[in-house]
């Protein structure tokens, strides 16, 4: 006998949504109709829920919620009281939830519940809010913001957009906080169109809020959807993101983004600035030319810390790369020119500063001294190759 059975149960939500779009499901969501937190425990369930019932199936693990309605009790997106209860119907527990899309439900049987219509907007290819109540959660901004960068033919309904424009005009977004806010963008990053996100947030006017330093225009919209495109690891799609925002570090701050982003966001345009200033004027002798550019390449291998971090390096060199794409003259010179950097670190981190040290007679300063002269003297010989920039 199944713990389920006799339980009025559905799928519900995103997993019912990506089945009608013949999208891979992930995680099932279910909801149980007519049970009390007592039944769920008596029949083995496992309670997880804080501020609601929620159950971990004792086999499969997976969640169940009891069906409930909620109410708004404060401002913000955790003012709620919810209530569950045997009489809570299906219908009310949909109607809570932020889509039409998003507000479906599967029996068992493979009957379709869909009260709001939801299937219809499916097939329109549009966002739309599933009742007044969407206007109560500032956080359904930026979930439909991700959605636009994941599913990107869906345009937001005209009525949901005002109501966006509405809750950002009364302040509600005011009491969103950085974690949440970072939670929603940096999924909204790894979609295949993030750039959308930040169109659906500036359309709602939300992007000064959740953002306020950020610049934003094309040109960084094409390049992070290339971040996206060449399917760049999170900190370097950020980095883009950024990559014309002056007062990245304040924004990094204040979205509270993990550490290894605001590194990405702040040595990519360190390493974006530094690759302008190549070719260096010219010096007196081809060989003392060479030499002062060599300098300038070691110098910016040791600012963004490549020996130790040569992996990072590279992602950073992929992050200046999309940030070029769209505004070089001559795109695959440029191309070349970046990618050259690589061959240049491949030099740099084959210097065996063991081998050098031991030859090296005196103390630790002149064995520091002579390996980062082999370096410069390897670096050298890697530009009269390659001749960079």
């Amino acid at each position: 006998m199944s713990v389920t059975d006799g339980l009025d149960v559905y799928v519900v939500g995103g997993a019912v949504r990506d089945e009608l779009l013949g999208l891979p499901q992930g995680d099932r969501d279910w909801v149980v109709v007519g049970a009390s937190p007592q039944e769920m425990v008596r029949r083995g369930f496992q309670p997880v829920g804080g501020d609601f019932p929620v159950f971990l199936h004792p086999q499969t693990k997976e969640e169940y919620a009891l069906a409930r309605t909620e109410r708004k009790a404060g401002r913000g997106y955790k003012g709620f009281t919810f209530h569950t209860g045997p009489e809570v119907t299906l219908e009310e527990d949909l109607k809570r939830r932020d889509l039409t899309i998003n507000a479906m439900a599967r029996r068992t049987d493979g009957t379709l519940v869909d009260p709001l219509r939801g299937r219809d907007d499916l097939e329109r290819r549009v966002f739309r809010h599933a009742s007044q109540a969407f206007a109560e959660d500032p956080v359904r901004i930026l979930r439909v913001a991700r959605f636009a960068a994941r599913f990107t033919e869906f345009t937001l309904a005209g009525g949901t957009l005002q109501l966006c424009r509405d809750m950002v005009a009364s302040g509600e977004t005011d009491a969103l906080v950085p974690e949440r806010v970072w939670k929603e963008v940096s999924r909204g990053l790894m979609n295949e169109k993030p750039s959308r996100m930040f169109t659906v947030l500036q359309d709602t006017n939300a992007l000064a809020v959740v953002m306020p330093q950020l610049h934003w225009n094309t040109e960084v919209a094409q390049a992070t959807d290339l971040s996206a495109a060449r399917i760049l690891p999170l900190p370097s799609r950020y980095a883009v993101a950024l990559s014309q925002t002056r007062e990245h570090a304040a924004l990094s701050v204040h979205l509270k983004v993990p550490a290894e982003c605001a590194d990405y966001a702040r040595l990519a345009q360190v390493l974006s600035e530094r690759l302008d200033m190549l070719p260096l004027p010219p010096s007196p002798t081809a060989q003392a030319h060479l030499l002062s550019r060599a300098q300038y390449v070691l110098e910016t291998l040791e600012v963004t810390d490549s020996l130790r971090k040569p992996t990072r390096f590279r992602d950073l060199l992929g992050v200046v790369l999309c940030t070029r794409h769209s505004a070089a003259e001559n795109l695959q010179a440029e191309i070349t020119r970046i990618e050259s950097w690589s061959e240049i670190l491949d030099c740099y981190l084959r210097v065996d500063a063991g081998a050098v040290a031991r030859q090296t007679a005196g103390g630790t300063n002149a064995i520091k001294a002579a390996v980062r002269a082999a370096r410069l003297d390897a670096i050298a010989a890697c530009l009269e190759k390659i001749a960079p920039g």
